[in-house]
């Protein structure tokens, strides 16, 4: 009692001599003590905001960003992105991000399948990033309500459908692609398809099971001959690397455990182009082409597919017109992309039917749409043409408003119109122009560059021919990656180029002000068409080109490289090596 006393005495005296201000009475302090003796309240009637403390302020609430798809363009922008800024969701059936460049190396066991996959929760956990993610489909994007429909296998709901709804401020849509069919009769009921892991699985155990049917000693040298005959439909990048995967195993693994049935094995490629691998350099088909034909691998170029039955492909050859019965055991389906069906609903929507893919503007925002961006396979840039924008652009270069331009005003806004029309440098490039006065002189005439002044006619003669130049980026996981870690870029700094923008002048309706950002631009880093026996094709910046055993080992060290984790890196060259010393694993699991 006596010591409680005393200590509120001192506490007292103590907060009167150092809180009180000067010129304040002993009778404006309010001290209240517990039975305990300890002190409970003290209150300064003078001061009454140091007993409230500061006012708290409300702190902005985060934007939301769904993302749909762990693809490459998907997990690009997450892995960039800077999580901190936004409440980030991503919603996808697949929990795991696939290197699907390798996907033709796991039909074959050359690969194993968990080794070129890694999961998106360990990706978040590994970067520190607070996102929410979500194993569901998306069947449904209402951009009205800025909300998307999703469907879970799981069934997590009380009425056991699985199906919810998120909402958002931002949505990107990175869904990719699916097969494309094009309507052929038997293709989804017979042809096997490499869009997916689970697809590389099942192609894998139907090589094995053919070899298994062909060994059973009921069967007859025909059937024998029908069942090892193994068909690639479409010879793209796709078709021509699984068609050299599949030779090796044939020829390195199988042959040698099958020694009875190895004659009976053949390869066939149908393609409907002139040759295959037609997207690459020239010299690159033609090496392919030869080298399959020296391997004994068949390749059948203009020749179209019409249907496909359990037993027979029917083609028909595009220069005579007549149909052909092809018997084969298994094939395989790798002639194109098409669009998913939700994306097909949403560019209903939105104004975009009877499109292929999503059309987007040069910074990856879906036209016609609020806060909606896409971006890889399922997506298709719709890049502005120079002339929509020819009078906004003379108007702006013609800064003193005299009704021509003089060489100097144009160069003034050369760097923005390059910028913005990207076509501007590759048609300067195409005609082996060396500057802005060469091309306007194609317009004018070659006379005195120096004094140049042209009017609108004759700036619009100049630059007639631009458009021509205009290029669609091709549907690439090099294309999805570059997109998702430019869109995470854009994301991160939304807010500063707002009040900075980064971006040229804009030259289309009244013109005048600053594009918050840089358009998109896709820097083609090359690409490579592996084509068994350890050699491989190469196309690369500059126009080179390299072919053989050397570019075989460039295709390793790249791809090693490429992979998203060390994990995966050191999985992947590990069943290389495995491969090197033991050969591919033939069990059917």
């Amino acid at each position: 009692m006596g010591f409680s006393f005393f200590a509120s005495r001192a506490a007292a005296r103590f907060l009167e001599d150092v809180r009180r201000p000067a010129g304040v009475s002993t009778a404006a302090l309010l001290l209240t003590a517990a039975s305990g003796g300890g002190i409970v309240a003290y209150a300064d009637s003078s001061r009454p905001e140091e007993a409230s403390g500061p006012p708290q302020q409300d702190v902005p609430k985060k934007k939301k960003v769904v993302v749909l798809g762990t693809g490459w363009g998907g997990t690009s922008f997450l892995k960039n992105l800077d999580c901190s800024r936004y409440d980030v969701k991503v919603i996808s059936p697949r929990n795991y991000f696939a290197f699907t460049p390798l996907l033709p190396s796991v039909t074959c066991g050359t690969v194993e399948a968990r080794s070129i996959v890694e999961p998106i929760r360990r990706m978040f956990e590994k970067k520190n990033k607070d996102v929410a993610y979500y194993e569901a489909e998306c069947f449904k994007i209402d951009a009205t309500k800025k909300a998307v429909h999703c469907r879970s296998a799981i069934g997590t709901n009380l009425d056991g459908n699985g199906d919810f709804e998120v909402d958002y401020d931002y949505l990107v849509v990175a869904l990719g692609a699916t097969v494309n069919t094009f309507n052929t009769p038997g293709v989804m009921e017979h042809c096997h398809f490499l869009k997916e892991v689970e697809d590389a699985q099942k192609i894998r155990k139907s090589v094995l099971d053919c070899f298994e049917k062909a060994s059973l000693p009921n069967i007859s040298e025909e059937e024998k001959r029908k069942v090892l005959h193994f068909v690639v439909i479409g010879g793209g990048p796709t078709g021509v690397e699984f068609t050299a995967e599949l030779h090796d195993f044939l020829v390195e693994d199988l042959v040698k455990i099958y020694p009875a049935i190895q004659e009976f094995v053949k390869i066939t490629i149908i393609q409907s182009g002139e040759h295959i691998l037609n997207t690459f350099d020239e010299r690159i088909a033609a090496f392919a082409e030869t080298k399959f034909q020296r391997d004994g691998i068949e390749v059948n170029t203009g020749f179209r597919v019409l249907k496909v039955s359990d037993d027979f492909i029917t083609v028909k050859n595009k220069s005579t017109g007549g149909e052909i019965l092809v018997p084969y055991g298994m094939a395989i389906w790798s002639a194109g992309i098409g669009t998913r069906p939700v994306i097909t609903d949403f560019m209903n929507q939105v104004g975009q039917a009877k499109r292929r893919a999503l059309a987007t503007n040069e910074w990856l925002r879906v036209r016609e749409t609020d806060g909606v961006y896409a971006i890889g396979d399922c997506s298709s840039i719709s890049q502005r043409k120079i002339m929509e924008d020819i009078s906004t652009i003379f108007k702006v270069a013609d800064k003193d408003n005299s009704g021509t331009l003089t060489l100097k005003e144009i160069s003034d806004i050369l760097e923005d119109i390059c910028i913005r029309y990207p076509q501007v440098e590759l048609y300067m490039k195409s005609m082996h122009m060396l500057d802005i006065a060469d091309l306007i002189a194609s317009g004018v005439g070659d006379s005195h560059k120096e004094s140049m002044v042209v009017d609108i006619e004759e700036f619009k003669k100049a630059l007639c021919h631009v458009d021509s130049q205009v290029k669609t980026v091709p549907a690439t996981a090099q294309v999805a990656a570059q997109q998702g870690y430019y869109l995470a870029d854009c994301f991160n700094k939304m807010d500063h180029c707002k009040e900075h923008p980064e971006g040229p002048l804009r030259l289309s309706g009244s013109g005048g002000d600053h594009h918050n950002f840089r358009p998109f631009r896709y820097k083609h880093l090359g690409q490579f068409a592996p084509l068994g026996g350890e050699q491989a094709a190469a196309e690369l910046p500059g126009d080179w080109v390299s072919m053989g055993h050397s570019t075989q080992w460039l295709w390793y060290s790249v791809y090693a490289s490429k992979q998203v984790s060390w994990r995966t890196r050191v999985l992947v060259v590990s069943d290389w090596t495995r491969r090197f010393i033991f050969g591919r694993d033939s069990s059917r699991i």
